[in-house]
């Protein structure tokens, strides 16, 4: 009898929960942060509307940079462990005994 107590206590206040208000000055700031975040990281909000070609820079040199940045994609560079750096070496300057 007391389990069914219980049971009528929690399917009660769960019930009662749904019934709770939303939170109107949280839901229509939402998605303030996001948005003065990237404004404040854009430099020119204008960009997409300026169509003139771009200057500065020939064919081959542009194929030549698109081409070195395709490339570090093919193989990794290789990383040193940094933990096996000074280990396993023995310093044999040290002078030995009490002499």
């Amino acid at each position: 009898m007391h389990t069914n107590k219980i049971y009528f206590a929690f399917a009660l206040l769960t019930t009662l929960s749904a019934c709770a208000t939303p939170t109107p000055e949280l839901d229509s700031h939402f998605g303030d942060a996001v948005n003065a975040a990237k404004a404040q990281q854009t430099l020119n909000p204008d960009a997409s509307q300026n169509t003139a070609p771009v200057t500065g820079m020939d064919g081959k040199a542009a194929n030549s940079a698109v081409d070195r940045y395709e490339k570090t994609f093919e193989k990794p560079q290789p990383t040193e462990n940094i933990f096996n750096i000074g280990v396993g070496t023995s310093n044999s300057s040290s002078s030995g005994g009490g002499r």
